[in-house]
């Protein structure tokens, strides 16, 4: 284990914002992640268990505990069953298996981070989420100190949500995820820009053509990891779409309506109803290319706050507090905010 002292965050960060880390180790095998996390225990030092850095704002303070990297490796197959390190490039599996005929996460596509933090976040997007196809996460556990494995039924997914993030955040350190895929499997075209983009289309799409279409739609929206893009520096999504009752959801309508703007509402689950919080952030007033400072809002999508040079954590976080608040007196809805905070 080779652990170091006052590492700068920032440059593991997509926000390319954070102070630096009192301690940091980086385990590119299983006893180092062990190791470390028994050196923290040891030394009462709080642990962070960071991946790709890609949904998460670091305090300019830094962090006083330890960050541990997880840079496991490791991709095997067995027949339909993909068993995958939580350090792989999470962008560069979804390639390795739309290349090899397996549906099932083609419109995750172009989604920056690791293969460890999509069962975290229950990553999802362009109508498909990673717990549709996670078999079991394989974790240590801090709290029995053992080596697990843990079925889907066992990770309580929900809408952006699993236990690693909620009831049990902070008890296990992901080293792996086992992902059930399907051969030959056909693509999933439900969300609206993939129809458009395929409508007339003579026979079904391959994979292949979904995901670089996904990889488009992402980068047209800023969400797609383009070196020298200022829209990139971000954490991609910074609020979550808020699912609300029948009741406010009419109300929300009847403003749209009032207005003379368009609105679409998807359902939810539990009879709830998911509204687009872009479109709740435009209409409080904060459109695209909005700039408070050094923190912004992308030219290209509402939903990913920006670095536009130089910013802060506290930078984008006030900007982040302003739209809530905006939000929340003209609509009565609470925007959640979809990073990680770390060192606040």
């Amino acid at each position: 284990m080779l652990l170091k002292e006052n590492q700068l965050l920032a440059p593991f960060t997509t926000f390319g914002i954070g102070g630096p880390a009192r301690w940091f180790v980086e385990a590119e095998k299983a006893d180092d992640l062990i190791e470390a996390a028994y050196w923290a225990r040891e030394h009462g030092v709080e642990l962070f268990v960071l991946g790709g850095g890609s949904n998460l704002l670091v305090s300019d303070a830094g962090f006083e505990g330890m960050v541990l990297r997880v840079s496991l490796k490791g991709i095997e197959r067995q027949g339909d069953l993909f068993r995958c390190g939580a350090g792989e490039d999470w962008d560069r599996f979804v390639s390795i298996v739309v290349a090899q005929g397996y549906a099932g996460i083609e419109c995750l596509a172009g989604i920056p981070g690791t293969v460890g933090g999509t069962p975290v976040q229950n990553v999802g997007a362009y109508g498909q989420e990673v717990e549709t196809v996670i078999e079991r996460v394989r974790a240590f556990d801090l709290e029995k100190w053992e080596h697990v494995e843990l079925p889907k039924a066992q990770c309580g997914f929900a809408y952006r949500r699993s236990r690693f993030n909620s009831t049990d955040r902070g008890r296990f350190i992901v080293t792996g995820v086992d992902f059930r895929l399907r051969r030959d499997g056909a693509p999933q075209i439900t969300y609206a820009d993939l129809k458009a983009h395929f409508k007339g289309l003579t026979g079904t799409p391959t994979l292949s053509e979904v995901a670089t279409e996904v990889r488009e739609i992402r980068k047209g929206k800023g969400m797609l990891l383009v070196e020298g893009d200022p829209d990139c520096k971000s954490a991609g999504s910074f609020f979550k779409n808020p699912e609300v009752t029948q009741a406010v959801a009419e109300r929300v309508r009847a403003f749209a309506k009032d207005a003379g703007v368009a609105l679409q509402v998807f359902p939810a689950k539990g009879g709830l109803i998911k509204i687009p919080a872009a479109w709740l952030i435009e209409q409080a007033g904060f459109p695209k290319g909005c700039a408070v400072g050094a923190a912004g809002i992308s030219s290209l999508h509402t939903l990913a706050l920006i670095n536009r040079g130089g910013a802060t954590a506290e930078d984008i976080l006030g900007l982040a507090q302003k739209i809530a608040a905006a939000v929340l007196e003209r609509f009565g809805i609470q925007l959640d905010m979809e990073p990680v905070m770390v060192g606040f």
